[in-house]
């Protein structure tokens, strides 16, 4: 018997927003980016909802451009910890760059988030989209588009080799014969590989839920190809439902040329939810927050997808510049959205900024208008799941209090949690250790 298939939702707590002026709004704690509090709240609230999971973003680079939130925030791994402990079901997802880290250092901290939350750690893979990262890490270039993705892969392989250093029996832990361990079980992954070399085994095992769920956020060719092979889940953005069902469509479609079920990989498009009792009251919330950017912070937000390029040098109510390959080596897939859409639309340089600093969000309305538009993605294969953001203050709140009840009565959402892990709740399967199925493969 077939169980109906449901909504999946995650929470990004995003400290004062990803935009460069919602700090300022009198609804919003301006050290939120840094306040412990804070982020028990939302925690505990998205908990509340029952949402599958919390989604920690992260950057490596930042100047007197960035937006507010990066100038001054938690290191992810740090403040997934602390939520461990507050938290019972919900799973608890970080950003950690492939580019500018060590695999063992990195499976090593995720399997002991997995063990301190009981099973429930995730890790969103990237890449690092930003050349300035290579200068806080003692490196003289930053890699290349294609080179960091044929590092993440490799990088994916080590980790999850390192996962399986320990089959799940092997600490006996026999206090009357002294045996602590069976040697046996114990396996080093000796890699050699193009980037790395690591021989393991990794010094934790393997928690219940066998490996920590892997989120790659990319949308590039290179990032679809990635996430289709290696990913469990991914975090991706779009304007309009065809442009989420065509991305669905893709992704699912290479996975099963991976030898991969289109199941087994989950697809999460971030939103960001505007909720009001009647659209009016929507549409004003929306115009409070977009009424606060300057149109100097709406070009340096701008600015950051093309590695901090400077706009203030093109005049603003003419064409959208033409600017080349710029922006291809960073955030490729959204500067070339945004130079796409610039073209086709014929819109100038402050049309653009004022569209990207404060993005007019597509689920914006009244809580049932919310809850079609969910049921609609959901049902018509632009989402298996959401990834719930903050582009008003309350966001969460509301979401949490008005959208998910209607979700519920739908039953499209669950009422209560069916797992106390991440992969139970998302519905996906433990990986079978590989040194534990070769055994069960010599015996057949």
């Amino acid at each position: 018997m077939s169980t109906k298939r449901q909504i999946k939702l995650g929470a990004i707590i995003h400290g004062v927003g990803s935009s460069t002026s919602l700090w300022r709004h009198p609804d919003i704690q301006a050290d939120a980016s840094i306040n412990i509090d804070f982020y028990k709240k939302q925690a505990l609230k998205a908990e509340e909802g029952k949402f599958d999971l919390l989604f920690i973003a992260d950057g490596l680079y930042i100047n007197e451009k960035s937006i507010p939130h990066f100038l001054n925030r938690f290191e992810p791994i740090t403040i997934l910890s602390a939520l461990a402990s507050i938290t019972t079901n919900i799973g608890l997802v970080g950003t950690l760059s492939t580019s500018y880290s060590e695999p063992f250092t990195v499976a090593r901290q995720f399997a002991s988030i997995d063990h301190i939350s009981g099973g429930r750690a995730g890790w969103n893979v990237v890449t690092s989209p930003l050349e300035g990262s290579a200068l806080n890490f003692s490196k003289k270039e930053h890699p290349t588009h294609d080179q960091r993705y044929r590092i993440a892969e490799e990088y994916l392989e080590v980790a999850k080799g390192l996962w399986d250093s320990w089959e799940d029996d092997a600490f006996v832990r026999n206090k009357e014969t002294g045996v602590f361990f069976d040697p046996s079980k114990m396996h080093r992954l000796n890699h050699e590989g193009e980037f790395f070399s690591v021989q393991g085994p990794l010094n934790i095992a393997r928690s219940k839920q066998g490996h920590p769920v892997v989120f790659q956020a990319g949308s590039s060719d290179s990032g679809r190809r990635l996430a289709a092979k290696t990913a469990d889940a991914v975090f991706t953005g779009h304007e309009t439902i065809e442009e989420a069902k065509a991305f669905y469509s893709d992704v699912k479609k290479r996975a099963a040329e991976f030898g991969r079920s289109a199941d087994e990989i989950l697809i999460f498009p971030g939103i960001g939810p505007i909720i009001g009792q009647t659209a009016e009251e929507a549409e004003r919330k929306y115009q409070e927050v977009a009424d606060l950017v300057s149109i100097e912070d709406a070009l340096q937000y701008l600015g950051r997808y093309f590695d901090h390029l400077d706009f203030s040098q093109f005049p603003l109510d003419e064409p959208f510049p033409d600017l080349g390959e710029a922006g291809k080596n960073s955030f490729r897939s959204t500067t070339d959205r945004i130079k796409q859409k610039a073209k086709e639309k014929g819109l100038t340089l402050r049309q653009v900024a004022r569209e990207a600093a404060t993005p007019r969000s597509r689920f914006i309305g009244t809580p049932e208008q919310i809850a079609d538009q969910v049921q609609q993605w959901f049902e018509e294969g632009a989402a298996d799941g959401f990834i719930i953001g903050g582009g008003v203050p309350n966001a969460l709140e509301d979401f949490v209090e008005q959208v998910v009840p209607i979700l519920q009565a739908r039953g499209l959402y669950r009422t209560e949690y069916e797992s106390d892990t991440l992969r139970g709740n998302l519905g996906l399967a433990v990986p079978v250790n590989r040194y534990t199925k070769q055994h069960e493969n010599s015996l057949i």
